[in-house]
């Protein structure tokens, strides 16, 4: 059996940015295989297939690409040590699966586009972080770390590996902006902490291109930001949410922001909330990467 370029197989391509790309992939004319752990229960857009992991390694064999969205979400809940464990394991499980079914495979998939997450990088606002910065430390940084190198073990089958570091996704339709506004249209809007803290988002939209873009595309190998060109700071970005909104924003000192925000969610809140990064996709501007929504007010002019 020889490589079929046209078909690609999707982990995780059940969640917020998963349900886009299966239809985005469609769009385009690939034949797409879900991989999930419920085929049978699992509705897929009519051109899909669901598959059940069991399915491998012969799923694998002789695809197109691997896109690899799997794992627990990162912020649906506090950070206990059992929560923990499942968003690392979730991910590097997964991961892992994917890498051995590959290694069983007499013509592996020609690419692996494996999601990783800005929370890679070392949270500092005074300086522009592109991928060659330094990693950072703690949880996330360190689920970020190991879950790259599981996916990078591809390349010694002779598997391209492109690795999308996300950052925050806006989508209309869940994820972050809806939370974020939920206050602001409530009149109970206001930066969080200092404020000062980056903010390194991407449109829905341009996140599932670039998921494209490097499936397809052999020049998308290695570590890529997948965030829009211009991150904002915490204060600026929700002052633009609030303005799209006709909302005031309310002057609460940031030492109560702070406290309340760790009193609500803990070592998670320091972790996405508190602090962050001026993320900026260096690797896909390089080459030639368009998005679609390059500014903050693009974004949210068209998701509000």
């Amino acid at each position: 059996m020889g490589t079929n370029l046209n078909r690609i197989v999707v982990a995780g391509g059940t969640g917020l940015v998963g349900r886009k790309l299966v239809r985005a992939l469609l769009d385009h004319g690939f034949r797409v295989q879900v991989l999930t752990r419920n085929p049978q229960t699992l509705h897929v857009p009519a051109g899909a297939s669901a598959c059940g992991w069991e399915e491998l390694p012969g799923l694998l064999e002789g695809a197109g690409a691997v896109i690899n969205l799997a794992g627990e979400g990162i912020a649906e809940g506090r950070w206990t040590a059992a929560r923990k464990t499942a968003i690392r394991r979730s991910r590097l499980e997964a991961t892992a699966r994917l890498v051995s079914a590959m290694q069983a495979c007499t013509q592996p998939p020609k690419a692996l586009v494996n999601a990783s997450a800005i929370g890679y990088y070392i949270p500092r606002a005074e300086a522009p972080v592109e991928e060659g910065s330094a990693p950072g430390a703690g949880f996330l940084a360190e689920v970020c770390q190991a879950w790259e190198q599981e996916a990078q073990k591809a390349t010694a089958l002779g598997v391209r590996v492109a690795l999308i570091r996300i950052g925050v996704v806006l989508a209309r339709e869940g994820g972050a902006l809806p939370k974020m506004a939920l206050p602001v249209r409530w009149f109970q809007g206001c930066k969080l902490g200092t404020g000062k803290q980056g903010l390194s988002w991407i449109h829905l939209d341009d996140l599932v291109a670039m998921l494209l873009e490097a499936a397809r595309n052999s020049a998308w190998e290695g570590p890529f930001n997948g965030t829009a060109p211009q991150p904002l700071d915490n204060e600026t970005f929700t002052r633009l949410l609030a303005r799209e909104l006709h909302r005031p924003l309310l002057p609460v000192p940031g030492f109560l922001t702070t406290f309340a925000t760790k009193l609500l969610l803990g070592e998670m809140a320091e972790a996405l909330l508190l602090q962050g990064a001026m993320v900026r996709p260096a690797r896909a501007q390089a080459l030639g990467f368009q998005f679609r929504f390059p500014t903050a007010e693009a974004a949210l002019k068209d998701l509000l």
